[in-house]
C-alpha cells in the first residue's frame, strides 16, 4: 500500500514515518509539510492512501480532499475533534485523533485495505485521468494570508515575470510563483498556446490575430486585450484556429 503523509508539523510526520515503517506492507512515498505539497505529491505518485491533516496554513484537509477528488482513500490525523462529522460526510476511511497509538493507526490501515480491496474493479487509468484531470482544471493561487482555487476556465491569459506568472482572469490580475513553462506544461494544449515566450492564450478568448507591421502580429482578445504575437507562436495558433 502506497501512503503519503500530509501535516505541517515535523514531529508529528516523524510520528508517522516510524509507525509506518513497522507496517511491512507499507511504502511511505511522500511526506508532504502542506496543501500545497500534498496536491502535487498525489498527482506524481498516485497513492493508494493518504493519511491528512487538517487545520494547516494556506490550504486545510478539506481543501486538499476537494482537489485530489474523493476517489483516493484518505484518514484524517488531527489534534481537533471538532472535525469528525465533516470528516465521515466526505467518506474519510478514519479520523485520528492526537496523539494516537500505534494500533490505533493499523486499525484504520486495515479499514483502509478494506476500501481499497473493495475498489479493485476500477480501472486504475481512470484513476489516473481523473486525478490528472482535476490538477489540469484548477489553479491554486496564494494571496498574501489566502488562497484562491481558480478554474482554468476563467483564465484569459498569462505573462511571464521572472519567476512569476501573471494570470488575467475574471476581469481580474492574479500573480502565482511559477514559470510560465512550468504552468504551460499542466494546462491542456489543445485550449492554451504559447504565442510568445512571454505570453499564453486561452483559444476560447482569441477574437482575431491582427498583423501590424511586416511579419508582426498580435492577438487580439473578445475583451479587447492585445498580446505580442512571435513567429513561432503564430505557427502554433495557425494549427490550433
Amino acid at each position: 500500500m502506497r501512503v503519503i503523509t500530509v501535516d505541517d508539523e515535523e514531529l508529528s510526520r516523524q510520528v508517522l514515518r516510524e509507525y509506518l515503517a513497522a507496517c511491512p506492507d507499507v511504502t511511505l512515498v511522500a511526506e508532504c509539510a502542506n496543501g500545497f505539497e500534498a496536491v502535487r505529491a498525489v498527482s506524481e505518485q498516485l497513492p493508494d492512501l493518504v493519511i491528512l491533516d487538517i487545520q494547516m496554513p494556506k490550504l486545510d484537509g478539506f481543501e486538499v480532499l476537494q482537489l485530489i477528488g474523493p476517489r483516493i482513500p484518505v484518514i484524517f490525523a488531527t489534534a481537533h475533534d471538532d472535525y469528525a462529522l465533516k470528516a465521515f460526510e466526505v467518506h474519510a476511511v478514519d479520523y485520528l485523533l492526537k496523539p494516537f497509538s500505534q494500533e490505533r493507526l493499523r486499525e484504520a490501515l486495515a479499514q483502509a485495505r478494506t476500501r481499497i480491496a473493495q475498489g479493485e474493479g476500477q480501472t486504475p487509468p481512470a484513476l489516473v485521468d481523473e486525478v490528472q484531470r482535476r490538477q489540469r482544471d484548477r489553479l491554486l493561487i496564494r494571496d498574501g494570508g489566502n488562497v484562491h482555487i481558480l478554474s482554468v476556465d476563467a483564465l484569459d491569459f498569462a505573462q511571464a515575470q521572472d519567476d512569476y506568472v501573471l494570470l488575467r482572469a475574471n476581469g481580474r490580475n492574479y500573480l502565482k510563483e511559477q514559470t510560465l513553462s512550468d504552468l504551460e506544461a499542466s494546462l491542456d494544449p489543445q485550449r492554451f498556446v504559447r504565442i510568445h515566450r512571454s505570453y499564453l492564450v486561452n483559444l476560447d478568448r482569441v477574437a482575431k490575430v491582427e498583423l501590424y507591421a511586416k511579419d508582426s502580429r498580435a492577438v487580439i482578445l473578445k475583451d479587447g486585450a492585445r498580446l505580442p504575437v512571435s513567429r513561432m507562436g503564430y505557427s502554433r495558433l495557425s494549427e490550433r484556429l
